[in-house]
């Protein structure tokens, strides 16, 4: 569905239980002359007449006590951000209506601010969070008895789940038809409806007959659903006529089209036609991403302006944080080529079309774990610059030191994940490495456990067990063997809270072995192989984007070595071990 009369339909389906004002306050002529306003400013996008119209409704519900109300029309704001495509100031907006509603203690309120992540999220292309969202307003909704507002819930994620998880999907169907019969019948008809669509996306056509029947029947009892135009290009389709169906469905789909003529194509088996639009989609999705991407880029310029009027030392700083934000499209443009480049190497039209899609999520997960892993330290910069550049306001000196730390250590943070991307790219296209290096391993690894000395938790050890002689040296690459090893221990550092870390090197007459070894978390056997993936965090509360332990095994085999999880270790913890020939 189009994201953007997705958003509209929102608006059209918010909650309409009102528990907190004594009398109707919909049937009050006052409230309805403006809330006509703000509808029709809302549907026009008018920014300059809905923002007043909708302040105003929401001054006079709050003067009739009615909290249920104006918090939906707080909710009506967000919406209408998202309409115009301002992600970055409807999710402050949303961060903004969840704070609001705990310091108040609103718990039966809470779904709302809940409900507005979950459609930010799946704006935004992050499936998994949506899906977590939409099913805690749904349990929030049963806890506070909103029965009559939950079948829209359901439907927001069939939405999400009907491409990966058709049978969920239709479970979720058949609860949202179950509620809705018992506390809201009018919306049965647009559940079933949109289970026909189901049926046809799943190959189910003798069922998809049927529903085409039950929406005949509706329709000429006056009844209509969303569903409806799409019901009758599929039905068209099915009955064998599908260059029809994909004309109907430019004439009257409008932006929707794209997508249901790639499943009216891709369900007659014609994969060149499916795969040409599928990559029409995919460059539209691209430009609504890049829009997102843009007006959230400028949401945060704006941001740092306003900090530079208000505190001008922290000019240096600011120019800081803008070229950063500036070297992250970069990178996101590198790595949109590189998918793009890939798609070059397709064996057949059918592999080519999934292949395309598997890409499309790759990126999506890029720009979601970039976008939080940069943004955190960045406003901790952002914060601590704030702090210290404040003229009535001079910390202690052990203050001043803790934050001059913290700033260093989100600087470092920053600028270790940049430097995974651009050394991913880099060893990834290369091939093997010049061993042009005489390097002394001992004196490597010494400089390596100094390094990290600093870096380890409290109560952690750091030690080196080292079975090497000081002039054992060997011919190889120094800076990328430094960068292996430094890869092992940065990952045991951010995994390990007491205990010790023990760095371990060892050699025989072919091959120079180097062991990580910590009693940190630890690490499932059935994860081996999975923990090398790009962009894999088991502990999505760690930082860093999850290129770490890829990029080391794309240097190691560079190098004509490997790098691997040693599953028979007994731990606590985990042991990864290099291993690097030796050439005479």
């Amino acid at each position: 569905m189009n994201t953007k009369r997705w958003i509209v339909i929102l608006a059209v389906t918010m909650g309409t239980v009102n528990t907190f004002a004594d009398i109707d306050i919909k049937q009050d002529p006052k409230y309805i002359e403006l809330h006509d306003s703000m509808r029709h400013a809302f549907n026009s996008a008018d920014s300059a007449r809905f923002f007043p119209a909708v302040k105003t409704l929401e001054d006079y519900v709050l003067q009739q006590g009615d909290l249920h109300t104006y918090y939906t029309q707080r909710c009506n704001e967000i919406v209408f951000l998202m309409n115009t495509e301002k992600i970055f100031e409807a999710y402050k907006a949303a961060q903004l209506l969840s704070k609001e509603l705990r310091e108040k203690q609103l718990d039966s309120e809470m779904y709302m601010a809940i409900n507005m992540m979950g459609h930010i999220q799946r704006y935004c292309g992050n499936k998994d969070s949506a899906k977590k969202s939409f099913t805690e307003v749904i349990r929030q909704m049963e806890k506070y008895g909103y029965y009559e507002s939950m079948p829209p819930i359901y439907m927001n994620i069939v939405n999400v789940e009907m491409d990966d998880d058709p049978e969920e999907a239709i479970e979720m169907l058949n609860k949202a038809a179950d509620i809705a019969r018992q506390y809201s019948p009018d919306r049965v008809f647009d559940i079933e409806c949109r289970r026909a669509l189901s049926y046809y996306n799943l190959g189910d056509m003798d069922n998809f007959v049927k529903a085409y029947q039950y929406y005949l029947e509706g329709k000429a009892k006056g009844l209509s659903s969303i569903s409806g135009r799409s019901l009758e290009i599929y039905y068209t389709a099915y009955r064998g006529d599908v260059d029809k169906a994909v004309e109907m469905a430019k004439e009257t789909m409008g932006d929707e089209s794209g997508e249901i003529i790639a499943n009216l194509y891709k369900n007659a088996g014609r994969w060149q036609e499916a795969y040409d639009i599928q990559r029409l989609n995919m460059i539209a999705n691209d430009s609504i991403n890049s829009v997102i991407l843009s007006n959230s880029m400028q949401g945060i310029e704006h941001e740092l302006a306003l900090y530079e009027v208000e505190r001008k030392s922290a000019k240096t700083r600011t120019i800081a944080l803008a070229a950063t934000i500036l070297l992250l499209i970069l990178l996101i443009l590198a790595l949109v080529y590189i998918v793009l480049s890939r798609r070059r190497h397709m064996l057949q039209l059918k592999d080519a079309y999934k292949h395309a899609l598997q890409s499309d999520n790759m990126k999506t997960i890029f720009i979601q774990n970039m976008s939080h892993e940069v943004r955190t330290p960045l406003n901790i910069i952002a914060g601590f610059a704030q702090v210290i550049s404040d003229p009535d306001n001079t910390p202690p000196r052990e203050e001043r030191k803790h934050i001059a730390q913290m700033m260093l250590k989100s600087t470092r943070s920053i600028t270790n994940q940049i430097d995974e991307m651009l050394e991913l790219s880099i060893n990834e296209t290369s091939g093997a490495v010049e061993k042009e290096d005489d390097v002394k391993i001992t004196p490597l690894l010494s400089e390596l456990i100094k390094e990290f000395s600093d870096q380890v938790k409290d109560g952690v050890n750091l030690s080196l067990n080292n079975s090497l002689s000081d002039g054992f040296a060997m011919t190889t690459n120094r800076s990328l063997l430094r960068r292996m090893v430094y890869i092992l221990l940065d990952n045991a550092a951010k995994n390990t809270i007491e205990g010790c870390i023990v760095l371990k090197a060892s050699a025989s007459t072919t091959a120079l072995t180097i062991a990580v070894e910590d009693t940190g978390c630890g690490i499932a056997p059935e994860e081996a192989h999975h923990i090398f993936e790009r962009f894999v965090k088991l502990d999505t509360f760690k930082e860093g984007l999850g290129l770490g332990l890829p990029l080391c095994r794309i240097i190691a085999t560079r190098m004509e070595g490997s790098v691997k999880l040693d599953t028979a270790y007994k731990g606590p913890g985990a042991r990864f071990v290099i291993t690097l020939p030796i050439r005479s």
